[in-house]
């Protein structure tokens, strides 16, 4: 049984989702996979870049995001999936050695007009790293079941 339902959530809820140190192997690893600019994968050419050295994909940095949402809640929520995310912003690069941490805040709860069964809740996600730099925001929601009768 979940032990988080729709009825759970409060608009103005923050909810501290733990953190993560990134290192450059997991930088380039993810990157070489999914995101294979120089920047992300070559320690040299990156030094050469804008960015002046190696800084993980924004999509990692989404993903990284995404693993500690779901170990700090949606593993144990009556979660039903998600319809997406309305905005993304990556902030700040985030580098080999950073720690960063999750957070989300709730900003709206609605039940579903369609289905009795369920409601959507609206989030602001946040990564922040060691140094209290939000390196990235975003703005999605996510339908969890409503507590059984």
């Amino acid at each position: 049984m979940p032990d988080r339902y729709f009825e759970d959530f409060r608009a103005g809820e923050v909810i501290e989702l733990g953190s993560h140190e990134v290192s450059e192997e997991e930088i380039v690893g993810f990157a070489r996979q999914w995101d294979p600019q120089p920047f992300h994968v070559d320690p040299e050419a990156a030094r050469q870049s804008v960015f002046g050295g190696l800084i993980a994909s924004g999509w990692h940095t989404g993903a990284m995001w995404m693993r500690l949402y779901v170990g700090a809640m949606l593993d144990t929520a009556a979660s039903q999936g998600s319809p997406g995310v309305e905005d993304l912003r990556w902030l700040a690069p985030v580098r080999p050695g950073d720690t960063l941490s999750g957070r989300l805040t709730v900003l709206d709860v609605r039940p579903s007009e369609r289905r009795s069964d369920r409601g959507t809740v609206r989030i602001r996600g946040e990564m922040v790293n060691q140094d209290g730099v939000t390196v990235m925001t975003m703005v999605s929601r996510g339908h969890f079941g409503r507590r059984p009768a």
